[in-house]
């Protein structure tokens, strides 16, 4: 797995971003106090989700040779109240909701599309979002 670096020089919200040899800009919108010249970290995280359910299903298209021609995954953030969630554990506060909508372009079966629907919940980032994670913090 290749390191992420992320370096900002504290002046505002703007962040440079080194994943691999790839150089991204992260930032907040002008109304949170940035300058907008990137994606928020929440929009980061989404594309990351939604990339991931978008490769996921179509490897797997492709391993079963279904006819899907492309993926499209709409995605949101918010807050809600815990109480406003029936299927969540958590009941007090609040927490974290991500919608997301899936898109399937081809000529698929019914049966299809509901498979590929439960395969975009077994997307490696949707795994490791649902699941307990453990973030270690150190100083250098």
């Amino acid at each position: 797995m290749r390191e992420v670096i992320v370096h900002g020089d504290a002046s505002g919200f703007s962040q440079q971003i080194l994943a691999g040899a790839h150089a991204l800009t992260a930032d907040e919108p002008v109304e949170g106090g940035g300058a907008d010249i990137g994606p928020s970290p929440y929009e980061l995280l989404l594309a990351a989700l939604g990339a991931c359910t978008s490769m996921t299903v179509g490897m797997y298209a492709r391993r079963k040779a279904w006819p899907l021609e492309s993926v499209t995954v709409r995605l949101r953030h918010s807050r809600i109240h815990a109480t406003d969630c029936a299927d969540c554990e958590t009941k007090e506060g609040m927490l974290d909701r991500i919608e997301r909508d899936v898109q399937f372009i081809g000529a698929l079966t019914t049966e299809q599309r509901d498979k590929l629907l439960e395969i975009s919940n077994k997307c490696p980032v949707h795994r490791t979002l649902s699941s307990e994670i453990d973030i270690q913090t150190r100083l250098i």
